[in-house]
């Protein structure tokens, strides 16, 4: 549940975010009739996200192995790989989001309701059709009640985090907020992908190498409440094989060069034009 509630309430908060830049645009433009607009490219986009969260989620448990290892495996790499790169977009153009919103919408409101429609459309669609995608791997190392339950309190906060910032004085540190789910959302990310290695090596695409590192099952079996925990939140694995080690390891090494790279290129960047 822990890991939905994470995955809805960011995404979420991003969507609220994103719905509140537009709105904002439109007022300051002193453009109101094209509010109803927006809300309508809204929900639009959320019940799209909607049902294809439900038809991803059904496609795959209907499948029987070695399709439905196939289908989870992938589920899981393109989840992680979403995820991170999400991650990485956020701590690169964050700052430009706003203005790159506003300037869409002074573009759109030329062009008449409908180019503003799928202005909020496309916007909200791409955070829900990510979340559609992550809560289905959630599913598959979870259940589907806690997933629902976890999506439905995350995205509930989410709504009322957005009312509250856009609505009165408060002010959420959004900043701080993305720093630290983004990263939860790398140690999610790594259990994802090291996971989809997992299916992987079950069907025999993938060589275990050497079956089991270790077994920690006598002391945090999978079936136990930490255990599940663990593997919702991190995939935790009892007895892992050293592909499964391998991936987790390369995994957090990639990132870290990776964000090391992505936070010295702005400052070479300010240091050449200075």
């Amino acid at each position: 549940m822990l890991p939905s509630y994470l995955l809805s309430l960011r995404e979420g908060i991003e969507a609220a975010l994103i719905v509140g830049i537009l709105l904002g645009a439109v007022r300051q433009m002193k453009r109101t009739d094209l509010v109803p607009v927006i809300w309508f490219g809204t929900l639009s986009a959320g019940v799209l996200s909607i049902l294809a969260a439900v038809l991803l989620t059904s496609l795959g448990l209907e499948m029987k192995d070695p399709g439905e290892a196939i289908f989870e495996g992938f589920t899981m790499l393109i989840a992680a790989g979403l995820l991170t790169w999400m991650i990485f977009w956020m701590s690169r153009q964050a700052r430009f989001l706003k203005a790159s919103l506003e300037a869409e919408v002074h573009h759109a409101s030329k062009l008449g309701q409908r180019a503003i429609f799928f202005v909020a459309f496309v916007a909200v669609m791409r955070e829900g059709i990510e979340l559609a995608l992550f809560l289905t791997a959630s599913v598959f190392i979870s259940n589907s009640l806690q997933t629902m339950i976890g999506a439905f309190l995350g995205l509930g906060t989410a709504i009322l985090l957005g009312w509250t910032i856009f609505a009165s004085t408060v002010r959420l540190d959004l900043r701080r907020f993305f720093q630290i789910t983004g990263v939860l959302l790398v140690l999610f990310a790594a259990g994802l992908f090291a996971h989809g290695v997992h299916e992987f090596t079950e069907v025999g695409w993938i060589p275990a190498i050497i079956e089991h590192v270790w077994d920690l099952t006598s002391i945090i079996s999978k079936e136990s409440t930490l255990g599940q925990l663990l593997a919702a939140l991190f995939g935790y694995n009892p007895s892992p094989s050293l592909s499964e080690i391998i991936a987790y390891v390369a995994y957090f090494v990639a990132i870290g060069i990776g964000l090391q790279w992505a936070g010295q290129k702005p400052q070479k960047e300010a240091q050449a034009q200075a």
